[in-house]
């Protein structure tokens, strides 16, 4: 079975959507199918060792200030080629896609010209993530309508959560054409054994932050924790107003530092105290918006005892986590919760623990495996109709 992968994101990108896709990606490819990436062409320096019977065709594409993909005029950089690519490309027997909705429209276009069947992996929902940080109902209205249609023309939609399901439900998803895969951390990368950051005791916040995220709630609540520094390590729309306010409300204890590789993460979050996530509250349309904190699952493969501040599916593990705690989204709440952490620190053996309980229950390599049953059915299915997709359910 010949099988395309369309991406902005892929390996050896440092993002949690290029390593999903690379897993499935490998995944596939162990099963003995032919598997191609069209994506973009990773950030200068990087190391590009692309996995065994996996073909990976990069194109140039415009970046942001902090070198990622991210913004609607970077998006449509990767989108407008993608459809000649996709047309020029030799056909395939399925079409993978991920988020953003304007990717999932243009492999739309093109299944639809080469009736083949594509699958879409709805690792994100855009137009709520745009509703909950504020953007116009206009643009809002925009992203939806691609979405719904996006999501509504795929002959499988892969969800990673019972949270998502219901949302791509109301977007118009047949029941039967999703398949809920989950979601999970790189178990060989993300383990309790290996370097750690020696240093003083810091808390960790491993990836994006953005409007959605509010991770300034640990900055606010420094004032009510002695001896414990902030390390925020990724990129997002909030970073530079993190830095701002680190210096602004506790100098000398914030440090906010780029994305890094993920064995590098991994060194980070082995030396933390406490690894933390967060989701900001919001009302009415933003309301809608439910995501789960790839961060948390990372944190728990290393055996890091983990902070979640907010509600949602993310305080729901960080409450069944042996290492993990749940917090309403509140300042003194978090830095109460973080003095506990500084004071009573998890020893090697509830570390080694921890993580032996999370490689049961978040490896990617699993996630990878539903994943892929759900594809293998789609190009099985007819161009236009979906199929039950019980079997790939996790």
């Amino acid at each position: 079975m010949r099988i395309l992968i369309a991406s902005r994101l892929f390996l050896p990108e440092p993002a949690v959507a290029a390593t999903r896709l690379g897993a499935l990606a490998r995944e596939l490819a162990a099963r003995g199918h032919e598997v191609e990436v069209l994506t973009s062409r990773p950030p200068r320096g990087s190391i590009v060792e692309d996995e065994p019977g996996v073909r990976v065709r990069r194109w140039p594409v415009l970046r942001n200030r902090q070198g990622a993909v991210r913004g609607y005029v970077q998006y449509l950089s990767f989108d407008v080629p993608l459809l000649a690519r996709l047309l020029l490309a030799r056909r395939a027997d399925v079409v993978v896609v991920e988020p953003p909705p304007t990717t999932g429209t243009v492999v739309r276009w093109a299944s639809r010209l080469r009736r083949t069947p594509y699958v879409y992996y709805a690792a994100d929902i855009l137009s709520d993530a745009a509703a909950h940080a504020g953007t116009s109902r206009t643009v809002v209205g925009v992203v939806r309508r691609l979405e719904r249609a996006a999501v509504r023309g795929a002959a499988r939609v892969l969800s990673v959560s019972t949270d998502f399901t219901e949302r791509l439900l109301a977007l118009g998803a047949q029941t039967d054409s999703i398949a809920e895969v989950g979601n999970g951390a790189d178990t060989r990368i993300y383990t309790p054994d290996g370097p750690a950051v020696k240093a003083a005791p810091y808390a960790l916040y491993a990836g994006t932050a953005s409007e959605v995220h509010g991770a300034a709630v640990f900055v606010d609540a420094l004032e009510h924790v002695d001896g414990l520094r902030l390390v925020y390590l990724g990129s997002g729309t909030d970073h530079a107003a993190l830095r701002e306010a680190g210096e602004r409300r506790a100098p000398g204890r914030v440090d906010v530092l780029p994305t890094v590789a993920p064995a590098e993460a991994a060194r980070w979050l082995r030396g933390a105290t406490v690894a933390l996530a967060s989701a900001r509250p919001a009302s009415g349309d933003a309301a809608a918006y439910r995501f789960f904190p790839a961060k948390l699952h990372a944190a728990a493969a290393c055996g890091t005892p983990i902070l979640y501040a907010g509600e949602g599916s993310g305080a729901v593990f960080a409450e069944d986590a042996p290492l993990g705690t749940a917090v309403p989204y509140d300042p003194r709440a978090v830095g109460a919760a973080l003095q506990r952490a500084l004071d009573a620190p998890a020893t090697p053996e509830q570390r080694a623990a921890f993580a032996a309980w999370a490689r049961k229950r978040v490896s990617l390599a699993a996630v990878a495996g539903r994943a892929a049953d759900a594809v293998e059915l789609a190009a099985a299915t007819p161009h236009g109709r979906a199929r039950p997709a019980r079997e790939a359910r996790a």
